[in-house]
């Protein structure tokens, strides 16, 4: 066995275990040590590991949601500082943690790392901290809450002719009832469209079920480089290719109905190389979907978020490595042979990172 040819990099790398915790609306008997310790458990006794085998530890969250400085320092705790490791933190999702563990094992020096992300919505007010993340001299100050900015984005679809609110039902629908065979999401139900639609408007356009549950989570994966990820996983997800793009901050000056930088991060990445078996996207809001889908070039035949995606659990910093972990899951059982996951940052799809993964046909 042989791993596919990247199409990024030079160095074949894999994801070979992945573990999450259950998403809940409020985790109230554990801080993000302990919420942590059974994940990172998982994580290494399903490749037969341990710490002493990681190369390098990289891991995503963010000291706004705890509201105290270095975060990240304390949440090494979890995985034990002694003896110590390389390691490294992203402040943004776990997913661009991946990234970085990924360059590194790039050069060579490594043959694998641990990735990890978590994050506690309930500890403060998400629409405040979501806020600081915005321009400073002209939105920060006015305070706009994230549901009241992606209702513009929806409008721009809407208005633009390039999806509908029966569309946005759906997709909530679909989420949802997918996510009924999924242990660890948050949001899972059999609602009839046409009910969906009944709802009352949480800020027009977007209903209620538009929008993705506020939870606390973690998640952790582990990539190994090179003919060791057979020694892991039967069926390695292998990364043959990765990118990330970002757009301008001031997305009054973006096209809101568009993604561009999710566009070029595809095209580097290189989705459209073959055919794609299911896509793991996080749209954290259902018009969302509609617009990565379209920039991804993804057409009907790719299954969408057969997890239930961010409509179903959204965790903050964890929530788009979950994708790319769902998705190589996909791999290891033989249900796809070719994936793609999606994780996005920052104000109404700002920046994008999208990964394909691969297996042997």
């Amino acid at each position: 066995m042989s791993a596919p040819k990247p199409v990024v990099g030079n160095r074949p790398v894999a994801i070979c275990s992945f573990a999450q915790s259950p998403s809940l609306r409020r985790v109230d008997q554990a801080n993000e040590v302990e919420m942590l310790m059974p994940v990172i458990a998982e994580v290494f006794a399903k490749a037969n590991m341990t710490k002493d085998d990681m190369g390098f530890i990289c891991s995503g969250s963010t000291d706004y949601l705890i509201g105290g400085p270095f975060s990240f320092v304390m949440a090494l705790d979890a995985v034990g500082v002694w003896p110590p490791k390389s390691e490294s933190h992203v402040e943004m999702d776990a997913a661009w943690a991946l990234y970085e563990a990924w360059v590194q094992l790039q050069e060579g020096v490594i043959d694998t790392a641990l990735v990890y992300g978590f994050g506690k919505s309930s500890l403060g007010d998400l629409s405040r901290v979501l806020a600081m993340q915005l321009d400073p001299y002209t939105m920060g100050p006015l305070w706009p809450d994230q549901v009241s900015l992606a209702a513009l984005q929806a409008r721009a679809l809407l208005d633009r002719g390039l999806s509908t609110e029966q569309e946005f039902a759906e997709i909530a629908a679909r989420s949802r009832h997918d996510a009924l065979k999924n242990p660890n999401a948050q949001v899972r139900n059999e609602i009839p469209v046409a009910e969906l639609l009944e709802e009352a408007y949480a800020v027009s356009p977007l209903r209620r079920h538009t929008l993705p549950p506020l939870s606390d989570a973690a998640a952790a994966v582990i990539l190994v480089a090179g003919d060791r990820a057979y020694d892991v996983v039967d069926r390695p997800a292998w990364i043959t290719g990765i990118d990330h793009r970002v757009e301008t901050h001031a997305f009054g000056a973006r096209d809101l109905a568009v993604s561009t930088s999710t566009a070029m991060a595809a095209k580097i990445a290189g989705v459209g190389n073959g055919p794609v078996d299911i896509a793991e996207l996080h749209g954290p809001f259902a018009p969302q979907e509609v617009i990565v889908r379209q920039a991804i070039g993804l057409d009907d035949s790719v299954t969408i978020n057969p997890s239930g995606g961010p409509l179903a659990a959204n965790p903050m910093m964890a929530a788009g490595l979950i994708r790319m972990g769902e998705a190589a899951s996909r791999i290891w059982d033989g249900s796809a042979t070719r994936a793609v996951a999606h994780a996005t940052s920052g104000p109404l799809l700002q920046q994008n990172l999208v990964c394909v993964l691969e297996g042997e046909s």
